[in-house]
């Protein structure tokens, strides 16, 4: 390890890559202590720190904090990630986008300043929502009026737009994926507060020794159970015909064609939890609607139609993203234009169907893993509230034990989403940085195998 950091640092270029995203990064962490003006923030952190463990905890993890003290970048890189997916959806649907998409470099760039387009409208109307529900809320505002919500607008509309830029500044100039690096450092600047209260809990006697024990074995289970199931893949035997071009013999080996397990990544996490914050936020803004406030109370953390709409958010987008992101069809056209063939499938559509198939499987265990990987915050803080489900839900909180039911009341930062945005994008970051000292032939953080990360 510390011979490879060494190797890194002695090459230019991966140096000078290395210190422009963490310089990067720098300036995002400096952002996140500017307020927007005409905030009382201690009032709103008092309110986010009542809100802890619920959807807007959630939306809070993926500003890194930035939300609950409503800084310039309170609105986070999430408004990017939004318009990303409508568009990557509207792809689908859209012939214009679709054609676009297939013309390489100059139509993704088209895409791209689309996506920046989106990305400032949402920022817009988001920056509104907040701007009105925090003038309604009436302690959190100084002066209220016209010129605040003008102010919040375009305070948090540049906000995204700059934190857009770094992160597109990163992914070109530096190492590993900007926006996905943004995201991880809101996370991880978390850790040391989550593990001060911890210490502070267990000082305090509120925990005991077992306690700490087992939700340290419980997070090194998590990040386990991600690496394994990030890096796992079904791999699909492909033969290959020989073919002679010119003097040449080509083909004739055989080879596999890798499917990912969890292939969506954590992006129908994002998706779905990014849906159900919506009556959330229009719980904020209109407070004196009934059934909106039931609405609201019943899609809180450990609700059980929280969870039902929840997970089933999950498994839509995950085979949703999977079917833009993966063609079948166009798989057993390039297979077949090349000469290549699954033994025993005959190519063309049943080449297809056969992968699609095998697709549609692994995806169900994908989504079943993101799953659960998504309720283990929900477990650990609140808690599955079983007592609201209809006819059953008395009996069986009486017969769980409190920790089912309650929860253990620790800080979000330890939640399963959390761990598995910051290990897949290590994963990733390092595999690059793997990848730069191999083809500058030096020996990288594995001397007897490498590191594949989740693109791999």
């Amino acid at each position: 390890m510390i011979e490879a950091i060494q190797n890194i640092f002695s090459i230019p270029d991966l140096r000078k890559r290395i210190l422009f995203m963490l310089g990067l990064l720098a300036v995002y962490r400096i952002g996140a202590h500017i307020p927007t003006p005409g905030i009382d923030s201690e009032a709103l952190a008092a309110f986010f720190a009542a809100s802890q463990g619920t959807v807007l905890g959630f939306a809070d993890l993926f500003s890194g904090g930035n939300l609950s003290r409503l800084t310039i970048f309170a609105l986070g890189i999430m408004p990017y990630i939004t318009a990303s997916i409508i568009l990557q959806l509207l792809t689908v649907v859209w012939p214009y986008l679709e054609k676009l998409s297939k013309e390489g470099e100059l139509g993704r760039r088209k895409i791209t300043t689309y996506t920046r387009y989106l990305t400032v409208i949402l920022s817009l109307v988001q920056g509104l929502g907040i701007a009105v529900a925090l003038q309604r809320q009436g302690q959190f505002v100084i002066n209220p009026g016209i010129g605040f919500v003008l102010m919040t607008m375009l305070t948090l509309t540049t906000g995204t737009a700059f934190i857009m830029w770094l992160g597109e500044q990163i992914t070109e100039r530096g190492i590993g994926n900007g926006m996905s690096l943004i995201i991880f450092a809101g996370i991880v600047v978390g850790l040391p507060a989550a593990i001060s209260e911890m210490y502070e809990r267990v000082t305090t006697n509120q925990w005991g020794v077992l306690t700490l024990l087992v939700l340290m074995a419980m997070m090194v289970g998590v990040v386990a159970f991600i690496v394994l199931v990030e890096r796992a893949q079904r791999r699909i035997t492909v033969q290959y015909a020989k073919r002679v071009v010119g003097r040449r013999v080509l083909g004739g080996q055989s080879t596999h064609l890798p499917l990912r397990v969890n292939t969506g990544g954590v992006i129908p996490v994002i998706f779905a939890s990014s849906i159900l914050t919506f009556p959330q936020t229009f719980g904020l803004v209109v407070t004196e609607n009934r059934f909106l406030s039931a609405v609201t109370s019943a899609l809180q953390f450990g609700e059980p139609l929280y969870n039902v709409f929840y997970i089933g958010g999950i498994i839509f987008f995950c085979y949703f993203y999977t079917s833009i992101i993966f063609n079948p069809n166009e798989v057993a056209d390039n297979m077949r234009k090349y000469g290549g063939f699954i033994p025993g499938i005959r190519p063309g559509k049943r080449t297809a169907d056969y992968v699609n198939s095998i697709l549609t499987r692994i995806t169900l265990v994908g989504a079943l893993y993101l799953a659960v990987i998504a309720l283990i915050p929900e477990f650990i803080i609140t808690g599955f509230h079983v007592q609201n489900i209809p006819f059953i839900g008395p009996s069986l909180d009486a017969a769980l034990p409190g920790f089912v039911t309650q929860g253990l009341q620790v800080n979000f930062y330890f939640g399963g989403t959390s761990l598995l945005i910051v290990v897949g994008v290590a994963m990733d970051t390092i595999q690059m940085v793997e990848s730069q000292l191999i083809m500058r032939h030096y020996d990288g953080f594995l001397k007897k195998g490498r590191i594949r990360g989740r693109k791999a």
